[in-house]
């Protein structure tokens, strides 16, 4: 991985953190990552780990444990994840997509509340935005918070909620005023242990075998008004704002995973004999490797101008969706055409291979689907 782009950008301080970062992840994950996916789950000590080591939130004010740092830092966290094929601690979805709903939009006792212990890791976050009839159309949601004292009551239920099982702290995506269309969504923070929360099935998925992906029920859920994040009503704002984030920390765990994936299958056809030669002297494996190597590099140049944008503080809504478009398509294309290379042995589950397609899968689903993605691109950037 080579980045023209951020090359200028990046100093000592981003050399040595990454270094601290691979050590971590090649010492505490990739060894274990196959026992987790057997297991279902990763053990909850891995993030008071990455906590200790400031892995979790570097960006974050010092007031709360972080260490206000760019988030280059965050997005080295992210590459070195990718790097060590994890794909079961879902270390990002926590630090660099639900976090910041609270660094900009709660309160200052909700942040002296709960950023400490989420930056140190001993608290879990989870994010219950999707239901079983809904989808992506979050207007059309039907988890209800009827306002009762000093309390909301609420009803519903989720699904597809990454972390479920480990969460202990858990955003809520509810209706407040159902009158009110996307402008009476709020949202609400529920807390491991309230009476009437409950985790439903641990779901069966087809690749990130490691990690929870549960069920939610709410069932009469008393919240206190004060775990209402930010204003009533204003749930779907703060939803967009953060998005664009989101959807770059997924593209650039893509593309990362792309890179390592062309990284293993080269090392791989140098090293098998096909018909007495290497099958890297294969034409048509030479020209198809070249060709997956000069779009990732054209992919990791845009999506490095975006990530320099983001960091300036410039609002990259349609750039991001854009990345995040043609990182998640590209890695899917890219790891079914490497398996191809591997042969038989690209179907065995042994390989990293094989893992790694089953994984890239979903790339194209999750924060936003590629339908979705077009539709921003299409409305926001071509005004059509």
């Amino acid at each position: 991985m080579k980045s023209l782009c951020r090359a200028i950008l990046l100093d000592a301080g981003h050399a040595e953190y990454r270094q601290l970062a691979r050590s971590f992840f090649e010492r505490e994950i990739k060894p274990k990552h196959a026992q987790w996916e057997e297991a279902g789950i990763v053990p909850r000590s891995i993030w008071e780990k990455a906590g200790d080591l400031g892995l979790i939130c570097p960006n974050f004010p010092a007031e709360y444990g972080g260490a206000g740092l760019d988030f280059f830092y965050n997005v080295i966290v992210i590459e070195e994840s990718s790097r060590a094929g994890n794909s079961g601690f879902f270390l990002s979805l926590h630090a660099d997509v639900i976090a910041p709903y609270l660094l900009h939009h709660a309160s200052a006792a909700q942040k002296d509340r709960w950023l400490p212990d989420v930056i140190s890791g001993r608290k879990i976050l989870a994010i219950a935005m999707t239901e079983p009839d809904a989808g992506s159309d979050l207007g059309a949601i039907r988890t209800t918070a009827r306002r009762a004292g000093a309390d909301y009551v609420l009803n519903g239920s989720k699904t597809f909620v990454s972390n479920g099982y480990l969460a202990d702290l858990v955003v809520v995506v509810a209706r407040t005023n159902p009158d009110r269309g996307i402008h009476g969504i709020s949202l609400l923070m529920v807390e491991r242990g309230m009476e009437g929360f409950a985790r439903g099935r641990k779901l069966k998925k087809i690749g990130l075998h490691a990690q929870d992906t549960a069920e939610m029920s709410f069932d009469a859920v008393r919240v206190p008004v004060q775990n209402l994040i930010g204003k009533e009503g204003h749930g779907f704002r703060y939803l967009m704002s953060e998005l664009a984030q989101e959807r770059l920390s997924v593209a650039t765990a893509n593309l990362r995973t792309a890179e390592v994936v062309l990284e293993e299958t080269i090392a791989y056809v140098k090293a098998r004999q096909v018909f007495g030669s290497p099958l890297s002297k294969k034409q048509n494996v030479r020209f198809r490797l070249a060709d997956l190597a000069t779009e990732q590099a054209a992919a990791r140049a845009f999506l490095d101008q975006v990530l320099i944008a983001h960091v300036a503080g410039q609002k990259v809504t349609v750039q991001a969706s854009q990345a995040k478009l043609l990182c998640s398509e590209l890695l899917k294309r890219h790891v079914d055409i490497c398996l191809q290379m591997y042969g038989g042995y690209g179907y065995m589950l042994e390989y990293p291979i094989a893992r790694a397609y089953l994984d890239a899968r979903v790339q194209t689903i999750y924060a936003g689907t590629s339908e979705i993605m077009r539709e921003i691109i299409a409305s926001s950037g071509l005004g059509l």
